[in-house]
């Protein structure tokens, strides 16, 4: 007859040093993660987990894949385009510190009628998405990527978030960041767009893979409305 008193302690020894490293781990990994998120202080990104995600993916299925990724200031980014973009994705990104609670109590309102119509993050949530989660979704990753953004918040400051972001976010298949967008999509700098153009481009990014600037009439006229009660 086995020795259950034997292997009692020797399973509860296992599963402690198990959970330790795995504790362990963790923290190694979000310590890495804090500190590419200082070093993106000085240091502009050369790649991010959706532009490897996206890399995998058509290698994968064995899919054509050219990349369009080229990082350049904010100062060279039109101002129109940067308003667009806050108006579309975060009308109170100057005013939060990293999460946007009104949006988020809307949202789990609308959840829990059922009539979820709109997300709630904010664009220093979806920069540290884009930097280390890629697209997925899941409670594990919404847990750590809240325990990044006051990280981001407070080592990067709004102006360095803004300009990560306009760079690294995915604006079409293969197509990253506003310099590449306005060169694919109007042929033309990032530094000249227009007001209308602008909110066009703004219009397509919470599914970039779907839409086109063209055909965002209706979208691109709530973000203009939206720009003009904001004062710009």
């Amino acid at each position: 007859m086995p020795n259950t008193d034997t292997k009692t302690p020797l399973r509860t020894g296992f599963l402690r040093s198990f959970i330790r490293w795995l504790v362990i781990g963790v923290v190694l990994l979000w310590s890495l993660a804090a500190l590419i998120l200082v070093t993106a202080r000085w240091i502009d990104p050369p790649t991010t987990a959706v532009h490897i995600q996206r890399r995998l993916q058509a290698w994968i299925h064995h899919t054509p894949y050219r990349e369009r990724y080229k990082f350049i200031p904010l100062s060279q980014i039109s101002s129109d385009l940067q308003h667009a973009v806050i108006a579309a994705e975060d009308s109170h990104f100057y005013q939060h510190h990293g999460f946007d609670w009104h949006e988020i109590q809307i949202a789990a309102e609308d959840d829990l009628e059922g009539d979820r119509t709109r997300g709630a993050s904010t664009i220093t949530q979806q920069l540290v998405k884009n930097l280390f989660f890629g697209t997925g979704r899941s409670i594990m990753r919404k847990g750590a990527e809240a325990t990044l953004v006051p990280v981001a918040e407070f080592v990067l400051g709004k102006r360095r978030i803004l300009e990560i972001y306009l760079n690294v976010v995915e604006w079409g298949p293969g197509i990253y960041g506003a310099e590449s967008a306005c060169r694919y999509y109007d042929e033309t700098a990032a530094r000249n767009m227009g007001r209308q153009q602008a909110a066009r481009l703004a219009a397509i990014l919470p599914a970039p893979l779907k839409r086109r600037p063209e055909r965002m009439n209706n979208y691109s006229a709530i973000i203009l409305r939206r720009m003009g009660q904001m004062g710009w």
